[in-house]
């Protein structure tokens, strides 16, 4: 990630030396107001500018004004002097201190020893060669002030000695600064690496969180959504960023189950607004604590999808060796029938017979049938399609391939319905349905009639299509029942019509199920998958 993306980083990285500056302005500036205060007050006049008053005086008012100056520029237009801009004002204050230094008696009067903390600045604020410069610098000004003074005023050698050795400590100053300096330009450097590299792999978490096909949510201690990725937020149906748990009302319900028994850690709950089935999974952050709970919501579609391949593949197994232990058998007691039925000194009754064994022979083979096309069944290959156009297609392709008349009717509620599905299951799946219901209205109305609605769901934005018939219906004791295998209501059913139509809607993440309309009729309705939404 940029620095300049992170403010702190960015301040750290482009004004280091920023904040040091601003602090050494504050005591420049206090220490020239102070010199010049203690002098305009007299204290200590036998220090502060005792040998020449009127240099000291406009040494200090001068040196003071261009400390408020600079100070002003670093306050109010966040001035950062480059390194030559810095090393000119260390010289004025190297200057301003010799001749304040100059005119209050020279070495002896200590006033050269502020020349140390001057040299300090320059070794943390300067590289090193201006660093060492600027000592030189202060050493010549403190030791020459002493030689001139020596050679006009003919004072004791005191006064030299206390230059050198006060240029010797300017020297010491500056590189043991200048060490201090660049060991804290290495370690801040190192912290900022690290603070990169380990934003880099934050916001990598984050983006690797955020782009997980499982959801995610992270739950306080009271109860408060501290973390929910787009998964999560587009499974449980939540539109606007949750603050409690009480704003997502299905994974409370699951919640506070799981609290009560934490046992079952793993739920599968059925979204009303929907129809979708989420697999819900709780764990404890900190099991000792349960103060942060992580929640997984998954769409169990996804999971009976990968199931529904390893039960095919088992399927695959079984159905061929029933093919081989079943069918031959089959074949040769239909092939007797057919035979026994040629005689001519059958009765009435044995021909009812044969006729018995021919019809539930027929039964059988067609229940063969149905497994090895199960089996057989390639995987599915959704295609984005449109509905409208498809399913006027169907409706007219069903009606010419029907044996009897009959009325199918086409309602759809918008002009582009668009999904994914495979278009070549689909149409096998609305042929089964649309087939059970021409049967089934016959039986009740006389009418082979059938009616296929399509639309979009405006809860939840997914196309669906319904299948209605004028038939009986199911009743609520069969009604769950009706999609497992060999499970049938007719005497002369394989009982696996149903299945196959919720295998191949799983197969293309959609979901099958059995309702009344508000008119009381039977229907079937296909919520399938959002063509930019499937996963």
């Amino acid at each position: 990630m940029p620095v300049n993306d992170n403010p702190v980083m960015a301040r750290v990285s482009s004004y280091s030396n920023y904040d040091l500056l601003r602090v050494y302005t504050y005591y420049r500036t206090l220490l020239g107001s102070l010199l010049l205060l203690m002098f305009q007050g007299n204290i200590a006049p036998n220090i502060l500018g005792n040998d020449h008053p009127d240099v000291f005086l406009y040494t200090s008012i001068i040196y003071t004004s261009i400390n408020i100056i600079t100070l002003g520029l670093l306050w109010r237009v966040k001035f950062l002097p480059s390194n030559q801009q810095s090393f000119v004002l260390l010289v004025l204050d190297v200057a301003a201190i010799a001749l304040m230094m100059y005119a209050s008696g020279g070495a002896l009067s200590g006033l050269g020893y502020l020349q140390l903390v001057v040299v300090a600045a320059g070794g943390m604020l300067l590289p090193a060669q201006l660093a060492i410069l600027l000592a030189a610098l202060a050493s010549i000004a403190v030791v020459g002030e002493s030689i001139t003074r020596l050679w006009l005023l003919s004072i004791d050698n005191r006064t030299l000695f206390s230059a050198g050795t006060l240029g010797a400590l300017l020297f010491t100053t500056a590189l043991t600064f200048q060490y201090l300096a660049r060991k804290i330009r290495t370690s801040s450097q190192e912290a900022l690496a690290q603070a990169r590299q380990a934003q880099h792999l934050q916001r990598l978490a984050q983006l690797i969180v955020e782009r997980m096909r499982t959801g995610i949510v992270v739950l306080g201690g009271n109860q408060s959504v501290e973390l929910i990725n787009r998964s999560a937020a587009e499974l449980l149906g939540v539109r606007e960023t949750p603050g409690t748990l009480d704003d997502i009302p299905l994974l409370k319900n699951q919640f506070d189950q799981w609290q009560t028994d934490s046992r079952t850690s793993s739920v599968v709950a059925t979204d009303q607004s929907s129809n979708n089935e989420l697999k819900i999974n709780f764990a404890a952050l900190d099991p000792s604590t349960a103060s942060e709970t992580l929640v997984f919501v998954e769409d169990n579609r996804l999971i009976a999808q990968q199931a529904q391949q390893l039960k095919l593949a088992s399927l695959g197994r079984l159905t061929a060796s029933i093919a081989h232990e079943v069918r031959n058998p089959l074949g040769a007691i239909s092939h007797a029938s057919q035979l026994l039925s040629e005689s001519d000194q059958l009765t009435g009754g044995d021909q009812r017979l044969l006729q018995i064994i021919d019809n539930h022979s027929k039964r059988v083979n067609q229940i063969i049938e149905n497994v090895l096309q199960l089996s057989r069944r390639r995987n599915a290959r959704p295609e984005q399609v449109i509905l409208n156009d498809w399913l006027q297609h169907f409706t007219e392709e069903f009606r010419s391939g029907q044996p009897n008349p009959c009325t199918l009717e086409l309602s759809l509620d918008r002009a582009d319905i668009g999904a994914k599905f495979d278009t070549g299951q689909l149409h096998q799946v609305l042929t089964n349905l649309c087939d059970n219901g021409l049967r089934y209205s016959e039986a009740i109305t006389g009418e082979r009639r059938v009616r296929i609605e399509a639309g979009i769901e405006a809860r939840n934005q997914q196309p669906f299509i319904r299948v209605i018939d004028w038939g009986e219906g199911i009743d609520e004791e069969r009604r769950r029942h009706i999609f497992e295998p060999f499970f049938t209501t007719e005497s002369t059913g394989s009982g696996l019509g149903l299945f196959i139509c919720k295998e191949l809607c799983e197969a293309n993440q959609a979901l099958i199920h059995y309702e009344r309309t508000s008119d009381g009729l039977s229907a079937f309705h296909i919520q399938l998958a959002h063509p930019d939404r499937a996963l």
